[in-house]
């Protein structure tokens, strides 16, 4: 077996399903968006203190990976791939209360990166957002159906923020940098 197939050596990638897009296409750009995303929040789960942050950011990994199959299938395979829906966007935000409940918010900007987990995902929220703006846009030209995918990222951004959060209390300082002196 091997590690390339050269099926997209042409500009052009294949869909869950039938047909091809260019590479280009916003498809195949939102699922690489999805993915960056993904690797990010690996690279800060390697670094994680908090067990909590390391089982959670796991789970949302594995979410994600759901999500790039729904999001790369056409319009009519789709729906054998939906696993991003209501009840998932519900566990995003309960986890994010839940550290809200135990962490304080800071009242101003933060900078990140005091840890590398929490720089990391400081890095991985930005991602996040930016595969928000690309679903969005899949979602409002009929590209995607199921608005759970927009939800979940947008609370999966909070959700990063709250961790990078932990993971700042989990280094032992006392709160993250401030953006103003």
């Amino acid at each position: 077996m091997k590690f390339y197939s050269s099926t997209g050596d042409d500009g052009f990638t294949s869909l869950l399903g039938e047909g091809r897009v260019p590479k280009y296409h916003p498809r195949p750009d939102t699922v690489g968006t999805i993915d960056e995303a993904t690797a990010a929040l690996g690279a800060a789960r390697a670094f994680c203190r908090s067990e909590h942050s390391i089982a959670t950011l796991l789970q949302v990994q594995r979410d994600l990976y759901q999500m790039m199959a729904e999001v790369a299938a056409t319009p009519t395979a789709a729906p054998r791939f939906r696993k991003i829906n209501a009840q998932r966007v519900s566990w995003v935000e309960e986890q994010t209360d839940a550290i809200s409940a135990s962490v304080p918010i800071p009242t101003d900007f933060i900078l990140p990166g005091d840890t590398p987990a929490s720089g990391l995902l400081s890095l991985a929220r930005t991602i996040v957002r930016r595969a928000e703006r690309k679903v969005a846009e899949l979602l409002h030209s009929g590209e995607i159906e199921n608005d759970e995918i927009l939800r979940y990222l947008n609370r999966l951004s909070s959700l990063c923020f709250a961790l990078e959060l932990v993971e700042v209390q989990a280094s032992g300082r006392s709160s993250p940098t401030l953006a103003k002196e």
